[in-house]
């Protein structure tokens, strides 16, 4: 079996997988970054995301082999302390329910606000689309972002 270098949340690691093993079960299984959440394995319910190069993608699409040349920072590596802005908002504006789809809501937030700093609410609501919530905590997720994108101003 090969061995892939990554590049998690600022440090290298190793792990030794099968090449289209999906960076998901690497996170989790083989480095112990359980806050990357498996919801749907298709890429459609965005629980999974993580940030490749800066990019919001779903890591159950992404394969071991292509993670190799990327920088990945998982929901762990966004601040140490929950202290970046998305973090920060979300425990103000209290969004989560169940909690399950929440570290892949802010990921998608996170490199959302990156690229458009100062959103319309009609912005956000077409970035966070691609994400969903069980719960249906949409309104609260956008007003969350909404105060993020005033915290990073």
């Amino acid at each position: 079996m090969p061995v892939f270098n990554l590049k998690v949340n600022g440090k290298s690691l190793s792990v030794e997988a099968d090449e289209d093993t999906p960076l998901l079960w690497v996170l989790r299984d083989h480095f112990d970054l359980v806050g990357t959440k498996f919801g749907c394995g298709i890429g459609q319910c965005g629980a999974c995301t993580v940030h490749a190069d800066g990019v919001a993608t779903r890591s159950c699409l992404l394969q071991v082999a292509v993670a190799t040349e990327m920088e990945i920072t998982t929901i762990e590596g966004l601040s140490e302390d929950a202290s970046h802005p998305v973090q920060q908002a979300w425990k103000e504006i209290d969004v989560p329910q169940c909690g399950y789809c929440q570290a892949g809501q802010m990921m998608s937030a996170a490199a959302f606000l990156k690229e458009t700093p100062n959103p319309s609410r009609s912005e956000i609501r077409d970035a966070m689309s691609g994400n969903i919530c069980r719960c249906a905590s949409y309104n609260r997720i956008e007003k969350a972002v909404e105060l993020a994108a005033s915290k990073l101003s």
